[in-house]
């Protein structure tokens, strides 16, 4: 009688849903290369769940997530599961409308020992708590055209010693092949404030809402893309645009500073031409950061809960289905078993052989535990026009921080 009325109220909790009807199509809402590691997964979900159809709804990463910002704000045409890149978590958190996995009937908080340390916190946010769990991580590091270096008669260690060098090496590759050293400066402030932070530590503000714009961390992150920009080391582009995949193309940009996750892109879709000529390292002056990573959760309007539950279940807890997505799409696995597979020492023929995922694995033991804030999204925001001002109008940067910080308080405020 007691296992009936708990499974009632966990049907109840959960809108009613039964586990899997015939004919139940589970919705799945996702981007490149998530979309992937979706597909690949479905046929062993059906094994499991013989009558349910996995529906995915792919969409370019900017694409998806403005739908699904506006689906969560009108409460309409919500997937079951809605995959989350890690710098919309605030956005989606504030909106209100994702299920906190937190809370009963889900109690992901039992999980959070089986995934690398920073990742359970990245998705929780202030009341909301967690709202997705995580699938893969983004280990910070730095991309790079071996044979563009080579050219310029630059090294590894030249980008890699300092910030400062690696702008200098910039200028050298510039001189001597026309490469611009990377897409926008601004990857270079984004990775340096979120390098080397306590854990606990958030990246705009802290626990109690007091901004942190104005501080050194900024200082300096705003004085090294001013130096690159004034040596004419970008190329001026925004991310997951046209212009931003053709410069790979076509093998004008000499660096990049993303997740590690970005060796699968590079290799799928954006510039699989190019295998063998990309190389991977740490980031500039010994820095460890988080840059993205992949999370799913659950819609509070989703029409199968307990369903899509059991499905992020299997995309997350799964060691096999975790490595799957590594080996596939090189989607760093965020379960720490997984991360003891033979498949890290293995070369990756489009790095040229490069054993990349054991200096990714190392990167992420070094990672701390940010938190996340609802206020992140308009912080980085604020922060990003402000730097468009030192960079093209040429404000005062320690004035721009400052107005930065006035802007972002006055929004907490509110």
């Amino acid at each position: 009688m007691m296992m009936r009325l708990s499974s009632l109220l966990i049907a109840l909790v959960l809108g009613g849903a039964t586990l899997a009807r015939a004919g139940t199509t589970l919705t799945v809402a996702a981007y490149p290369d998530i979309d992937r590691a979706v597909k690949e997964a479905a046929p062993q979900f059906k094994k499991l769940h013989p009558d349910v159809e996995i529906k995915v709804i792919s969409r370019a990463i900017v694409d998806h997530h403005n739908a699904m910002t506006t689906a969560l704000s009108t409460g309409s045409n919500l997937p079951d599961v809605l995959a989350i890149e890690f710098g919309f978590i605030g956005r989606f958190a504030a909106s209100g409308g994702m299920e906190s996995l937190s809370q009963p009937p889900y109690n992901a908080g039992q999980f959070q020992d089986k995934f690398v340390r920073f990742s359970y916190p990245q998705a929780t946010s202030g009341s909301s708590g967690l709202i997705a769990m995580p699938t893969d991580i983004g280990p910070g590091s730095l991309f790079y055209r071996k044979d563009i270096l080579d050219k310029a008669g630059v090294t590894e260690a030249d980008l890699t010693r300092t910030w400062e060098s690696y702008i200098e090496a910039g200028k050298k590759i510039k001189a001597a092949t026309g490469a611009y050293l990377l897409p926008h400066v601004r990857e270079i402030k984004d990775i340096y404030i979120r390098s080397n932070l306590r854990s606990g530590e958030g990246i705009y503000l802290d626990r109690n809402n007091t901004v942190l714009v104005d501080g050194p961390r900024f200082v300096k992150a705003f004085e090294l893309a001013k130096a690159a920009r004034a040596a004419k080391l970008d190329a001026k582009l925004q991310h997951w645009t046209n212009e931003w995949t053709e410069a790979f193309k076509r093998g004008t940009l000499a660096t990049e500073l993303m997740g590690a996750w970005l060796g699968g892109h590079l290799q799928n879709w954006i510039a699989p031409d190019s295998k063998g000529l990309w190389r991977a390292a740490n980031l500039p002056n010994g820095a460890y950061a988080s840059w993205g990573g992949s999370f799913y959760g659950i819609p509070k309007k989703a029409e199968h809960k307990e369903l899509a539950w059991e499905f992020i279940k299997f995309m997350t807890l799964n060691k096999d289905i975790q490595l799957a997505s590594f080996r596939k799409i090189n989607a760093f696995p965020a379960l720490v078993e997984a991360h003891d597979d033979p498949a890290f020492e293995e070369p990756i023929e489009y790095l040229g052989g490069q054993k990349a995922r054991t200096m990714w694995r190392a990167a992420a033991a070094h990672i701390p535990a940010t938190d996340v804030n609802k206020y992140d999204p308009v912080a980085e925001e604020i922060v990003n026009s402000e730097l468009d001002k030192v960079l093209d109008e040429g404000k005062d940067i320690k004035a721009a921080l400052a107005d930065a910080k006035a802007l972002i308080q006055r929004r907490v405020r509110r």
